[in-house]
């Protein structure tokens, strides 16, 4: 049986769950921005016909005439995220295998189901749109790339319905003649400029391009991408995500940081969240690096720039951690910047498991297998940060800007929309 793969992708996502619990919004451009309140990342159609692109700075056009109507929305990562666990449960219950490819996007496994494969997409984007209020386009074919090259069809072309089938080779035909190579997923600017200056200019004139010329083009890789455009399935599916090689949590401040101690506030923030991921996915680290610098681009301001690491025992004890990173830190550490930027970095992740007790254990060690749990249940029922070391400090007016931020609705209790019944 010939294998069929699906790719699902949210409109507009962040934009999207923003539209969810605010129903006034749905006819309004809308537009959110990047960390800090820097840039847009995310613009709905209404934003775009705006002229609004990608990567535009808000101080620059936020007080455009034309722009007046446009609301705009710090970034609010705890609701994408659950508004993304949402419309993977809706899928899950519907499809045998969804492979999560990033917050907005789903690979569909749709091999062997029954009936009309397109009134079953059509079906799935209806369900997501009314269960989890999430509006998607739907693409499929024969391998991974073609199903992510017939999502972005289906979402060009809004006459399609927001489905595009393209397990038919003389349809995909059709569409590769009219297609810039640039539009396939793994070839990007560069490896685009090299083909197009090879003559191959369109995704047919790829895929007609003898293999060891792509071979040498765009090494193994290229090879891989042009097999499956001709519809030979190269890129398996992965039911459970890679194992993770490190966990990250990095921030620009929302001012210049220039004492002490909230660097310390700082850098036991951000190691108080990376722990926290570790915890939810069962891992534990015995690497950790802490790294700060002052603002490359500042005229007139001296550049500093540090980082630390080093082995640790293998943990996921916020505790632990945080004094790991605060040991990191006062090495690097220089009196007089104006510094920028910080963050904590965990690597060598292992599954957490019951490690042999020592000789002289301390007390600790059985504290934190109470503890850690305890806060982690706590924080997800009432919301993040319901309880936390006194080490983040309370005020932390570091943080990063988010003068516009919305409501967690669905991860903060106090956020939670209320009904009354009458």
């Amino acid at each position: 049986m010939k294998p069929v793969y699906g790719l699902i992708d949210a409109n507009s996502f962040y934009c999207s769950c923003e539209r969810v619990f605010q129903p006034r919004l749905r006819l309004l451009p809308v537009v959110v921005l990047s960390n800090n309140d820097g840039c847009a990342i995310a613009r709905t159609t209404e934003a775009k016909a705006l002229g609004i692109k990608m990567g535009d700075p808000w101080h620059l056009i936020r007080k455009r005439p034309e722009l007046a109507a446009v609301e705009w929305f710090s970034s609010n990562y705890a609701l994408y995220g659950d508004m993304s666990r949402r419309m993977y449960q809706v899928l899950a219950e519907r499809v045998p295998r969804v492979e999560p490819y990033s917050i907005d996007e789903m690979f569909l496994d749709l091999t062997g189901l029954p009936g009309d494969l397109t009134e079953r997409c059509r079906s799935l984007r209806d369900d997501v749109r009314r269960i989890a209020k999430i509006p998607t386009c739907i693409g499929w074919g024969p391998t991974k790339t073609i199903a992510k090259l017939a999502n972005g069809i289906a979402k060009d072309n809004p006459d399609l319905g927001g489905v595009c089938d393209l397990t038919d080779p003389a349809i995909r035909d059709s569409y590769y003649a009219a297609l810039p190579v640039g539009e396939v997923w793994g070839i990007g600017s560069k490896s685009a400029t090299k083909l197009e200056k090879a003559g191959y200019r369109t995704i047919q004139d790829f895929i007609d391009a003898p293999v060891p010329e792509v071979r040498g083009l765009l090494t193994v890789v290229g090879e891989r991408t042009q097999a499956e455009l001709r519809g030979v399935s190269c890129l398996p599916f992965v039911d459970a995500p890679a194992d993770r090689k490190s966990i990250a949590c990095t921030r620009s401040f929302g001012r210049p940081i220039t004492a002490w101690h909230e660097m310390r506030e700082a850098i036991a923030t951000y190691a108080t969240r990376a722990a926290e991921k570790l915890r939810q996915q069962g891992l534990q680290a015995g690497h950790i690096a802490v790294f700060l610098h002052t603002n490359p681009h500042a005229k007139g301001e001296p550049w500093h720039s540090g980082q630390k690491a080093a082995q640790i025992e293998p943990t996921n004890d916020t505790m632990v951690l945080i004094t790991q990173a605060v040991r990191m830190l006062k090495p690097v550490w220089r009196d007089g910047y104006r510094y920028a930027k910080a963050g904590v970095m965990l690597s060598n992740l292992e599954p957490a498991v019951e490690r042999p007790k020592q000789l002289f254990f301390s007390l600790s060690d059985s504290q934190s297998k109470l503890l850690m749990p305890a806060m982690d249940a706590i924080n997800a029922r009432y919301g993040r940060n319901t309880i936390s070391p006194l080490a983040i400090g309370i005020a932390r007016p570091w943080s990063a800007r988010s003068r516009r931020l919305s409501r967690q609705f669905t991860t903060k209790l106090e956020d939670v929309l209320a009904a009354q019944a009458w």
